[in-house]
């Protein structure tokens, strides 16, 4: 029998820990990673910004935790200065990477070509990428959501081939959600999630959307929201980023998983 993928918890740090209190979080989480067994229950990615990834890639070591970085380049190496080559995170034991977040999208003007061809380069460099995608308030109000989120997966997938040891994980994040400490409501995270594999559904096989694809749901997730996204429907995780800062409510929050 096939063995059934835990849930998917991923915490995004973005730009608000120094690297040593990025190594002291990694060290707390991993100990109670441990002691509770949640390795059992879910499996863990934490996302430091890129000066930290060495640090805590230490920390996790043998811990059954896996690393993430918050972004990549699409070329392995050149004259592009300031960027990071996929092919250097692989090195540094990087396992997953997120891309096209709104928030790349919005203040750095990441178009859906630019996502595209990192995505593209993950893969080829055997990263797990974790793509981002999401509707605007405007874009919610005006009834283009569900436009919005299959033009964002069909470009990014646009060449796409899926190896036998590709994984790719979506990530549903509302942009208007993110942040406010208001969640959408689960029932529409999962009618989300549908649109999100009827769109893949054109690029690729059920048995592979089964097997190396999975959906996640991102935006203002808690303790006491998360278990309304994990297990509903397709969605088979979770992307954390102000809950995933302090110990004791992250803790908290992998224990209701």
């Amino acid at each position: 029998m096939p063995v059934k993928k835990l849930p998917l918890l991923v915490a995004n740090w973005k730009m608000n820990l120094s690297v040593k209190e990025s190594v002291v979080l990694s060290k707390n989480l991993c100990e109670a990673y441990i002691k509770n067994k949640f390795q059992e229950r879910l499996s863990l990615v934490l996302c430091p910004t890129f000066p930290a990834l060495s640090g805590v890639a230490e920390v996790i070591k043998k811990k059954n935790v896996s690393l993430g970085a918050q972004d990549v380049f699409w070329k392995t190496q050149g004259p592009y200065t300031g960027e990071v080559s996929p092919r250097v995170l692989v090195e540094i034991g990087v396992e997953y990477v997120i891309i096209g977040h709104s928030e790349r999208r919005q203040f750095l003007k990441e178009t859906d070509a630019m996502i595209q061809q990192k995505l593209l380069a993950s893969l080829s460099e055997g990263l797990k990428p974790i793509l981002c995608v999401g509707e605007t308030f405007a874009e919610r109000q005006s009834g283009q959501k569900d436009l919005v989120i299959a033009r964002q997966v069909s470009s990014a997938l646009n060449g796409v081939v899926l190896t036998p040891e590709s994984h790719l994980i979506i990530a549903y994040e509302p942009v208007w959600v993110i942040g406010s400490g208001q969640a959408v409501e689960p029932r529409e995270a999962s009618e989300t999630a549908l649109v999100i594999y009827q769109t893949m559904l054109d690029f690729f096989s059920p048995k592979a959307l089964k097997s190396q694809v999975s959906i996640i749901y991102g935006g203002s997730v808690d303790p006491t929201n998360i278990h309304y996204f994990v297990g509903q429907g397709l969605l088979s995780g979770v992307l954390v980023g102000g809950a995933s800062l302090e110990d004791k409510r992250f803790i908290n929050l992998m224990n209701k998983l």
